[in-house]
Order: structure tokens, then sequence, then C-alpha cells
């Protein structure tokens, strides 16, 4: 991000590069040096390939079989898609059907030169296809074919459905289709970055594999990362990210069935949202702005322009150098905000009901995602009540002093001690899911609403799952004056915020909302030891890329 403020441009420097500057140049040159090599031999891969993949003219079944032209790629003839059956449709209700299906080549088996076994993959659904030549139906070109396809390629598969006689170890269909005809759509490099093989493997199997004397891959996360549009092609990935949608959707169906409305604020903003250092800054057309560190101010002003109740699904930007497992400097937000009658006590009726129903429609709707994750990565099931438990901060507090923890009365609690009171909350409650409330003012935002009884205590919550703390959430202060008052006592520089706090001078409802990260509640829930491996393309202090 560029600075708020302009800068001056600078002279041409007359001194001699400085020797770091030369290593630096030294080690680029050798860098692209590098990659020039890797993408010459990339480049002698697939000229090799495509001549082992090169299709017999004098064959009489050559049209069975080859690369499909990219003129008939590039929406050339419209085709009814209904033709295609999904891989996790292919049953044994369908024996002796001819089908046509589209995935990519897992994996391949030659046996000899007339038969090869292929492993295509759908949306993490696989089937074996066999291509075995038989007289004016396959032919020896065509096995040959299929055999020097390269793994992840893109490929279209016609045959007849079979079910064979004993079970399918390598496939999750039960099924086998005997190939006809088979077409490579997209060809994958010949040798990949990462073996999508090692990516899927989980720590057990190495660990097992160590103790038998050998020494399996193991893919780091940075690789992953690196290389994340391969990454994700994994079971477990696969899961992740369906399980993210489902509560994404989750949220959202119950929000819409108890009356709130879908908003969509801007983040591109004149001020800060939250207060703190931690905000991108930016030249916004001669003036100084940020990114949303949540979309805080504009869904109270929605709440002061009658909305009632609303939420939004929406990004979130975090300037902190938080370099954790559980901090990102972009995720998504879950946000809402709404009116109340009396008490914030229905905010948090709101998050309780909420939630429960979110891990019910998870573990009635996701079984096989989680079972993709678990197997990868394990996990317990998380346990939760059906009534969620509440404490008080300084009921939680008291209970990590009984514990030998020491905790400042009016300070925020730590990793540790989150992780701790979640552990004692579990072994006395039985719950890895819990509020705890009226929080110091002192550690909450400047829109916080003091509690009427102690002004150092808040009418704020936070939510856990695990030990790790997922919502923060409060009555907002809904009075103008005080809202200044606050928002000065906490650095933060009134003018910016002035259409904020003014959208309070016209009368205001008593309100208060929430806010929660996706990719948080998706670690926590499926127990996961890195947010970034709940994020598709994670942003962090460290990374912008892919």
């Amino acid at each position: 991000m560029s600075s708020s403020e302009p800068q001056e441009p600078s002279a041409p420097s007359s001194e001699p590069p400085s020797s770091d500057q030369s290593i630096s140049k030294k080690a680029a040159k050798k860098e692209a040096m590098k990659q020039e090599k890797l993408r010459r031999r990339q480049e002698t891969a697939l000229a090799s390939a495509a001549s082992k993949l090169a299709v017999d003219e004098e064959d009489p079944l050559a049209g069975n079989y080859g690369d499909i032209p990219m003129e008939e790629l590039q929406s050339k003839t419209p085709v009814d898609p209904s033709r295609w059956t999904r891989v996790e449709n292919l049953e044994k209700s369908l024996e002796g059907k001819h089908v046509m299906i589209r995935g990519r080549a897992q994996a391949l088996r030659p046996v000899g030169k007339k038969m090869a076994f292929l492993v295509v993959r759908e949306s993490g659904f696989t089937v074996q296809c066999l291509v075995q030549a038989q007289q004016d139906l396959v032919s020896v070109q065509m096995v040959k074919y299929a055999a020097a396809l390269s793994r992840e390629s893109v490929i279209d598969v016609e045959g007849l459905v079979s079910v064979p006689s004993e079970p399918i170890k390598g496939a999750t269909q039960q099924v086998e289709v005997q190939v006809r005809k088979l077409y490579c759509v997209s060809r994958a490099l010949p040798t990949l970055p990462i073996n999508l093989e090692d990516a899927a493997r989980s720590e057990a199997e190495i660990e097992k594999a160590l103790q038998a004397g050998e020494q399996l891959v193991r893919v780091n996360q940075d690789t992953r990362l690196n290389f994340r549009v391969l990454d994700l092609r994994t079971p477990a990935n696969q899961g992740i990210f369906s399980i993210q949608s489902q509560v994404e959707n989750a949220f959202r169906q119950f929000l819409l069935s108890e009356g709130f409305r879908q908003i969509h604020t801007p983040k591109l903003i004149a001020g800060s949202s939250e207060g703190g250092a931690a905000v991108f800054r930016l030249d916004y057309k001669g003036h100084p702005a940020c990114l949303a560190q949540s979309p805080q101010l504009h869904k109270q002003m929605a709440i002061c322009a009658d909305f009632g109740r609303v939420f939004e699904i929406g990004p979130v930007f975090r300037a902190e150098d938080s370099f954790t497992h559980r901090h990102l400097c972009e995720f998504t937000g879950l946000d809402v905000e709404m009116e109340i009658k009396k008490h914030y006590f229905e905010v948090m009726d709101i998050v309780d009901r909420l939630f429960v129903s979110i891990f019910d429609s998870l573990n009635q709707n996701c079984k096989k995602d989680l079972a993709a994750v678990a197997y990868q990565y394990p996990f317990e099931p998380l346990k939760y009540l059906r009534q969620t438990l509440r404490l008080t901060y300084e009921e939680g507090v008291q209970m990590l002093k009984d514990a030998g923890v020491e905790i400042e009365p009016f300070g925020d609690l730590n990793t540790e001690a989150e992780r701790k009171l979640g552990q004692l909350v579990l072994e006395k409650y039985g719950t890895e899911f819990y509020i705890l409330y009226r929080y110091p003012l002192a550690v909450r935002p400047f829109y916080t609403m003091p509690c009427y009884d102690n002004p150092q205590y808040s009418n704020s919550f936070d939510v856990f799952i695990r030990g790790e703390e997922i919502i923060s959430g409060a009555q907002r202060v809904h009075n103008a004056e005080m809202l200044e008052k606050r928002a000065e006592s906490c650095g933060i520089d009134v003018k910016t915020i002035s259409t904020y706090i003014d959208s309070f001078r016209y009368g205001a409802p008593t309100h208060g909302g929430f806010g929660v990260g996706l990719e948080r509640v998706v670690m926590l829930f499926c127990g996961l030891n890195n947010i970034r491996k709940a994020s598709l393309y994670p942003r962090d202090p460290l990374r912008i890329a892919p």
C-alpha cells in the first residue's frame, strides 16, 4: 500500500552500488537463470510427451482418441452438457450403459502393450477406467496413447459401465468404465511442482513409513501455498472449502429466516473503523484513506437508517504484523448488527441459536467432506451444547485463578489463558463452544457501550471454539456525544469519522452486533492447526501471491 502522504521522487544516486545490492543483483540473476533452465526442461518434456501422444494416422480407429483441437475448445459447437455423467453418479445401476465423463487423469498404470488402467477424478470422486485392445473397438495405439497421458491432464472418456466381481480399492466408485473413446482436453506438464499423492498424505502415514524404514515426501506449507492451485485439488482441501461454503450458506439462511437483510458496505473508507495502527493506508485521489478493518461503522449507520437487522459477508483487512497460526491480513468477515429492545443478551441469543444451527448443518450435510478432512488432518468432532454456555469475564478469570493462572482483572486474555480456560470449561461443562461476556471496557473498541453499574466493564462478549476466540460482539454506543469522547480516548481523529458520528445525531435505536472470521470458524470446527489451511489464497505479512 502506498503512504497516505505524497512522496517526493528520489534523485538518481551517484554512489556506487553497495555490496548488499551487488549480492542482491547476483541472487536475482541466479534465480532468473534457474527459472530459464526450468522452463527449457519443461518445454523439452512437453515436446517429448507430445511425440508419445501423437496419434497414428494409419490406425483405422484413430478417430477414437487424441488431443481435442483448440478450435473445438473455443466454443465452436453448442453441445448439451447433460451428455456428460458426473463421476459421483457412476453407480452399479448404470451397468451396461454408455457414459461420457470428464475429469483428471489421477493415475495411469499400463499393463503390457494391450492394456492400461486410468483413474479419473472429478470433484473428489474417482472411477477406474480400463483401456484394453479389442478388435474394431480399441487399438493398441490407443492403449499406448492412454499410457502416455500425463497425470492431472483433463480428459474425456466414453465407454460402457461394468461391475467388477472384486471391490475396487483405488477409487471411490465401485464400477469400472470399459473405455471406447479417449480424448485429451488439456494436457498437464509431465512433471508437476508437487505430487498430489504426496500433498494428500497424512502425518500419520509419514510417521508409519518412517518407523518401517521408508521415507515419504512431506510437502511443507510454503510449497503448498506457492502451488496452491495444485494443493487445492487434494481430497482434504476439497472438503475444507465445501465446509466453508456450507458455513457461509447456513449463516445466510439462518439470518434471512430471522428477518435480517444482507447489505454490502464500502471497503475504502476515510478513517479507521476499529482504531489502532493495524490499518492499510492509501492515497485516494489525493486524500488519505484506508481499507476497512471491518464493516462496523457502516453496518451501524444502516441501523440508524432503519434497516432493523442487517448482516454482511465480505473482505476484512488488518495490517497487523501477526505471524501466528490464526491471523491473516485479509479474511472473510461474517458481520451482524441489529436493534435491541432492552438488553444486549438479545444479540447473544442470536449468536447462540445461529452457531448451533451452523454446527448442526455441517454435521448433517458435510459428512463426506468432514471425513476427507479428518483422514489427512485427524480431529475430534466439536463438543457443543443445545443451549450455549455463558460465563461472565469475572467468572472466567476466577476459574483461571483457581487453576493457578494469574490474570489482570481489567486486562485481556492472552492466547495461553484462552486455551487454558477452554480446557477448564470442557472439563467442567463438557463443551468446547461457549460465550464469555461483560469484558473490561479498556480492552474493547471505542464504540462499545460501558456497563450501567460499573464503567470499568462493558456490555460486550467474546465467543470461543476449542479454546480460541472466534467472535467479538457488544452493545454499541448510540449517543453521539458519548461516542465522540470514547473515540478521542482511543486516539481516533474524530474528523475522519464525522459522518459516522453524525448519523447518531438524527435519532438512533439501541443496537448491538458481532463479527466473526469465516476462516477461523472452519479452522476451529475442523481442528486445523493453521488458518492458512482454511483460506483459499492466504494473505499474511509475508504473502501476497498467488
